[in-house]
């Protein structure tokens, strides 16, 4: 018996590369713009409100990091 096999190379152009990239650079900026809005919104808790949350002030750069990027 006999097989075949074909292998498809994909071949990105210059505009799909151009577009990919813009893609990228569009997600990492709303991404970073999660991140500084998330830091700005808890830093503008009182420590009182914080710990009602169970949040502390050192803890704020990771809660924004894990909102804005996953895990």
């Amino acid at each position: 018996m006999a097989y075949a096999t074909t292998t498809h190379i994909d071949r990105k152009g210059f505009l799909d590369r151009l577009t990919s990239l813009k893609d990228s650079v569009r997600i990492a900026i709303n991404q970073r713009r999660v991140y500084d809005r998330t830091v700005a919104e808890l830093n503008a808790l009182s420590d009182r409100d914080l710990t009602d949350l169970g949040i502390s002030r050192l803890g704020i750069a990771d809660i924004a990091r894990e909102a804005a990027y996953g895990k």
